[in-house]
């Protein structure tokens, strides 16, 4: 098993175990996702994606998040962690920035949008045929979850798949055209 599914498996299972132990405190982890506009809402940002409200919203979330980071872990750990901190940061700054006043975010749901929009976007910016193949599926497969998400629903964080999507293809502009598994040119 390569090192960058490992992360991928571990930051799955830190999500679990952190839903554990919100459902044995009586959801009392939940007020620390991303409280909008408030400055301790910010520490929301590197918590959010590990919060979730129930069982039913973590395996909402783990089957796409496992599924769109396996493609993002062929390109290796360093970029697997580099795509998950990039999107995480915009979709938790954005969501701060834009959501309603007093509202509390949590959930991966800003990544699984960030990693849908990673791998169609990629393929736009490398013009590989591989990934333009990969980000086709993804949407085929995802589109209509992305299209919806976007729309705004009572209890669902547009906010965070708005920002997560844009972190997406912010991610896949900023590692444009630079391969992944290349060595690094000598100083």
């Amino acid at each position: 098993m390569s090192d960058a599914v490992k992360i991928l498996l571990a930051l799955v299972a830190v999500m679990w175990a952190v839903e554990v132990v919100d459902v044995l405190a009586n959801h009392q982890l939940d007020q620390y996702g991303i409280e909008a506009r408030e400055p301790e809402g910010l520490e929301g940002i590197v918590t959010a994606p590990f919060l979730h409200v129930g069982f039913a919203h973590l395996i909402g979330n783990t089957i796409p998040f496992v599924m769109l980071g396996l493609l993002i872990a062929f390109e290796g750990a360093r970029r697997l962690l580099a795509v998950f901190a990039i999107i995480a940061l915009i979709s938790g700054l954005g969501t701060w920035l834009v959501a309603p006043e007093g509202s509390i975010h949590v959930g991966a749901s800003g990544v699984v949008f960030g990693f849908a929009t990673y791998l169609i976007a990629r393929g736009w910016f490398n013009r590989r045929a591989g990934q333009i193949a990969i980000g086709l599926v993804v949407v085929v497969v995802w589109g209509g979850v992305l299209l919806a998400g976007l729309q705004p629903h009572e209890g669902i964080s547009w906010q965070g798949h708005l920002f997560g999507a844009i972190g997406g293809v912010v991610a896949a502009r900023m590692f444009a055209g630079k391969d992944p598994r290349a060595a690094p040119a000598p100083a």
